[in-house]
């Protein structure tokens, strides 16, 4: 019997509106993609990016494109090469992965990790908003090892001294989403370093980011926007300290341990991020984070209701997918 792709639009509704400098959601509009070969079945979840051109409908298309090739046989190393980087692959690519160890028996984080897979801790997010409403946020994620700040307007001085005043404890990662330009990033920078910022992401638009190859780095910088995969990488050796590698921008957990080896074959820092998506976007990212610099899935944190099974967070850390969730 051959094998069947089959595809479907998941949306789960968010806690409360998501805020970054492009706009706000209030729900996780996901693609989940599931294999099934004799009776065995693996599933895989993307989150399209609107920043990149994806909609929902589109990437939901581009999978139900390829239902013959993956009904022939196609690998994960064919599909590589068969289909552009982007949702819709990863997708695809994760299903695979999922539907080959549960056919051999054989968890993923054999082949995808160097050592066995432990809880890791992730950052969490702080969406954009008024610096006291961003302090009182922060503020009650104290206790959080590492908080990520969505920040990106053409004055945060004040948002980053409320919420790094509100989280002393905390190491802070700034995440512009290309909302800086060259007229203020010089002075955000020099005050990231006064208040012990960590790093800073994108903090320029993609494409106009060739200053920071001119400046100063008082903090680290970042690439998310800037870097898709692998072949990106060396462009960007120049302008930027770390990347952050995201599933649905690789194609895959395919593609992203190859760009995760490259990287630090480059001297990069390594990120792992995600899009807003559910514990069955974030689980094979899990795998990906377990040698990471810094770790960003808190995706289903930020839901009001996740899959389940879904992945255990707990404080600081989140756990690697339990088998009846993927892997």
């Amino acid at each position: 019997m051959p094998r069947h792709l089959s595809v479907k639009i998941d949306s789960f509704p968010l806690k409360k509106a998501f805020n970054i400098s492009r706009g706000a959601k209030t729900a996780a509009d996901v693609v989940t993609c599931t294999i099934t070969d004799n009776g065995v079945s693996g599933w895989g979840e993307c989150v399209p990016y609107k920043r990149y051109g994806e909609t929902v409908e589109g990437v939901l298309e581009a999978i139900e494109a390829f239902a013959g090739p993956i009904s022939e046989g196609m690998s994960r190393q064919e599909l590589q090469s068969a289909m552009k980087p982007g949702a819709a692959r990863n997708a695809i690519d994760c299903a695979l992965w999922d539907l080959e160890a549960k056919l051999s028996g054989t968890r993923v984080s054999t082949t995808a990790c160097r050592i066995l897979p432990r809880p890791v801790p992730t950052a969490v997010t702080i969406s954009l908003g008024e610096p006291a409403q961003m302090a009182d946020e922060a503020r009650a994620h104290s206790s959080q090892k590492l908080l990520k700040v969505k920040v990106g307007t053409s004055d945060d001085r004040a948002r980053m001294h409320a919420v790094a005043s509100a989280a002393r404890d905390a190491e802070i990662i700034l995440d512009a989403n290309e909302g800086w330009d060259e007229s203020n990033i010089r002075e955000h920078l020099l005050l990231a370093a006064e208040l012990h910022i960590g790093l800073i992401e994108q903090p320029l638009p993609a494409g106009k980011d060739d200053i920071l190859a001119h400046i100063p780095h008082p903090v680290p910088i970042c690439a998310d926007e800037s870097v898709h995969t692998i072949d990106d990488l060396q462009s960007l050796s120049d302008r930027y300290d770390a990347i952050n590698i995201k599933l649905d921008k690789t194609g895959g957990l395919t593609e992203a341990l190859a760009m995760r080896d490259k990287a630090r074959e480059l001297g990069f820092g390594v990120m792992v991020g995600c899009m807003v998506g559910s514990s069955l976007a974030m689980a094979p990212a899990v795998l990906l984070a377990q040698d990471a610099d810094w770790v960003d899935l808190d995706g289903p944190l930020l839901m009001a209701k996740d899959r389940s099974p879904g992945l255990t967070y707990s404080g600081s850390l989140v756990s690697p997918p339990s088998p009846d969730l993927w892997g």
